[in-house]
């Protein structure tokens, strides 16, 4: 069975979605599978064992057109997605069995929850959500290991991660100088590990700087550095988590990291932590 999904646009949405397309990839069994989707979600699922093809999507309509006819044909699509881009790209795909999420159809629930309904509702099945997955592949990694900050050899301390971004902006961040406070707090317990996007570089260095005025060394600042398969794979070697409600906490409840997740403006219930019970 050839099977082509389209992932959702965000990281964390990504994320939210492998328990849905586990039970895709369990239906069919025996089952060759190919993702499309933005550079972010293909970065993150492209280790899955039953992938045999990614693509990145282009925004450009005409682009979509010529992806679909170059993909060929298919068994099943599947899109997590409902934008008027993805009902035109659903449109040309060549497949007798195309299935599309609709937002507006599952609401006031978790969003890992509305996916595998999507699933379930497509496949006329009634498949659980399980646990998150993700598969990591171990890399030789473009900076020091993690508690070999700046001068501090060998540590045994355990490892904190420290994510102060989020998407959307400001409305879903917790202030940064409140992460430096934490941080400074739990050093003499923990090593410490600032992540952050390309984007975020800013408030990351604000954190850095105040814990430079706290006398706190024995830290890394990774903001910007990573690819996504790296952010993965260090998110999945930590001991604690402090993050906003953002695609690294997802990635980390699927390692089952111990997790201080702090939520403003969005609803907890919809997009918090799924099965992770060392998450708060």
């Amino acid at each position: 069975m050839k099977v082509l999904i389209e992932l959702p646009t965000w990281l964390g949405d990504c994320i939210m979605a492998t328990p849905a397309i586990e039970n895709i990839v369990n239906f069919y069994n025996d089952v060759e599978i190919i993702f499309i989707g933005s550079f972010v979600s293909i970065e993150a699922m492209k280790n899955h064992p039953q992938v045999v093809k990614t693509a990145v999507l282009d925004k450009k309509y005409g682009d979509l057109y010529k992806t679909a006819k170059d993909l060929g044909r298919f068994d099943a699509f599947f899109s997590f997605r409902s934008s008027l881009r993805s009902k035109f790209m659903k449109f040309f795909i060549p497949s007798e069995n195309k299935y599309q999420f609709d937002k507006n159809k599952y609401i006031n629930c978790h969003q890992v929850k509305k996916y595998n309904d999507f699933v379930n509702d497509s496949l006329n099945t009634d498949f659980s959500a399980g646990k998150l997955v993700l598969r990591v592949k171990h890399s030789k990694l473009n900076f020091a290991p993690l508690g070999n900050a700046l001068g501090v050899k060998n540590s045994s301390f355990p490892l904190l991660g420290i994510n102060p971004g989020a998407s959307y902006g400001s409305a879903k961040r917790w202030y940064p100088q409140e992460f430096a406070k934490v941080a400074s707090e739990l050093s003499s317990q923990y090593d410490i590990v600032i992540f952050g996007g390309p984007g975020e570089k800013d408030i990351a260095t604000d954190i850095e700087r105040s814990l430079i005025e706290e006398g706190v060394n024995n830290y890394q600042n990774l903001a910007g550095d990573t690819t996504i398969p790296e952010l993965i794979e260090q998110i999945s070697s930590l001991d604690l988590f402090i993050t906003g409600d953002s695609g690294p906490m997802h990635v980390a409840a699927a390692f089952q990291v111990p997790t201080v997740a702090i939520f403003g403006p969005t609803k907890d219930d919809e997009t918090s932590q799924w099965m992770n019970e060392k998450s708060i």
